[in-house]
């Protein structure tokens, strides 16, 4: 059954939601927006900052670098926002901040000017932040996503509300509009004009990947590995090139790049690696732009799909998620269909489902390296007609139901897991 106008449109209306340009790690640039908010709100330049914010927030912005002000942690990322960001920049919000304002973010820090603390809510994401300036206070709340400003007070009295959409409240109830094959079907069928803007997103994060491997950001995985290939001690093969890129665009993210990269699910992360395996795959196979485009379309759309079952922030790795969804993009670059793809992600669901997310931070580009070298395994053997049997473990033959216990084990079973993660991170001696 083809699909309707109706499901295309969604389709596409997910995609320009859900992939979007971000710069910095999402964590700490949605406490900057947050903050930013608030000040105009406030009108003038703010003299403290009172910051609550949800554990997963807190946990995935603790450990990484805030871009343009040199540190790391949610306390600079809402000085910089209230001194120097622009909300109407969205998650790119701190773009245009100078070293002078970054300075001045470092300065209320010193000065004990930010009052950083967990918010009194249940919610995953979740910020609250209050200005003040003498007598005045004005305050901005965001919640469930990363973008998503849905109140704004000036000295307590609400001044701005959001009012759902009618799309988000038929969204509330419609039902999840993605399976496998319609996300397959929609990719290889789309006029190439309606999903030729995906290729933005090869572009703008290979560049950050090339800036990876220029100059040493945090661990240097990807840099590594390209020195290694040149002593060769590596082999310069797809797997390699494919995880080098994608590595070293995740060390050059980490480490606060002054570069945007293009996002999924309010993830940097899973952006860049839902892109550059795809990417490295279609260099070396010798594609053309409509088969990138497609395979994009297909990695995109797959790690939405997934993470919708995860949501948005758990103690499950997004960037094992994101690999599954490139390695789906790859089996359509090399050749394969469908049941190539239900393969692969029933193998990545049978060797790497429990990677866990213990923060945002510099050992991210070691994740996401290893996760993409499973995609292609996962892939390989995919190709070659091998899948982990439906009856081991929480893998199932039927591929939605495979999807769905991988999203139940991060979002349910993992709930504990990510309890002691953050209690472990918050009480280091």
């Amino acid at each position: 059954m083809s699909m309707t106008a109706e499901e295309r449109k969604a389709f596409l209306s997910l995609l320009h939601k859900e992939v979007v340009p971000a710069l910095g790690c999402t964590e700490p640039i949605a406490v900057a927006l947050c903050s930013a908010r608030a000040a105009e709100a406030l009108g003038e330049t703010p003299e403290r900052l009172d910051v609550a914010v949800s554990a997963n927030l807190l946990k995935n912005g603790m450990g990484v670098m805030v871009p343009g002000t040199g540190e790391m942690g949610l306390g600079v990322a809402a000085a910089a926002g209230a001194l120097g960001g622009k909300s109407a920049l969205g998650l790119e919000c701190l773009k245009d901040i100078s070293e002078e304002t970054a300075q001045a973010a470092r300065d209320m820090l010193a000065r004990e000017a930010v009052n950083l603390h967990l918010a009194d809510n249940d919610k995953l994401l979740y910020c609250l932040v209050t200005a003040f300036a003498g007598e005045k206070s004005a305050a901005a709340e965001l919640a469930d996503n990363h973008d998503n400003i849905t109140r704004v007070w000036k000295n307590g009295e609400l001044i701005v509300e959001k009012q759902a959409s009618a799309d988000d409240s038929a969204g509330a109830d419609a039902p999840w509009p993605l399976t496998l094959a319609k996300i397959y079907e929609f990719a290889v069928t789309s006029p190439l004009e309606e999903i030729s803007f995906i290729l933005e997103a090869a572009r703008m994060n290979r560049r950050v990947a090339e800036e990876g491997l220029r100059r040493q950001y945090g661990l240097g995985v990807g840099k590594m590995m390209d020195t290694q290939i040149r002593n060769h001690v590596l082999a310069d093969d797809l797997p390699t090139f494919a995880t080098k890129l994608t590595a070293a665009a995740a060390d050059a993210r980490m480490a606060g790049v002054m570069m945007p990269v293009m996002s999924n699910s309010g993830s940097g992360n899973q952006g860049i690696t839902c892109t550059m395996p795809v990417v490295a795959c279609a260099i070396r196979q010798g594609c053309d732009d409509e088969q990138l485009t497609r395979a994009l379309i297909v990695s995109h759309l797959t790690s939405i799909h997934i993470k919708h079952h995860l949501g948005r922030l758990s103690a499950h790795c997004g960037a094992m998620v994101a690999a599954t969804a490139a390695a789906c993009g790859m089996a359509m670059l090399m050749g394969g269909g469908l049941p190539d793809m239900e393969r692969t992600i029933r193998n990545m669901v049978g060797n790497v489902a429990g990677m866990i997310c213990d923060g945002a931070k510099s050992s991210c580009a070691l994740k996401v390296a290893t996760a993409v070298s499973a995609g292609i395994q996962a892939v390989l053997l995919a190709l070659d007609g091998t899948v982990v049997p439906g009856n081991e473990g929480i893998v199932d033959d039927d591929i939605e139901s495979c999807i769905a216990n991988l999203g139940r084990l991060g979002s349910t079973g993992m709930k504990e897991a990510d309890k002691v993660i953050l209690d472990i991170m918050l009480h280091k001696a």
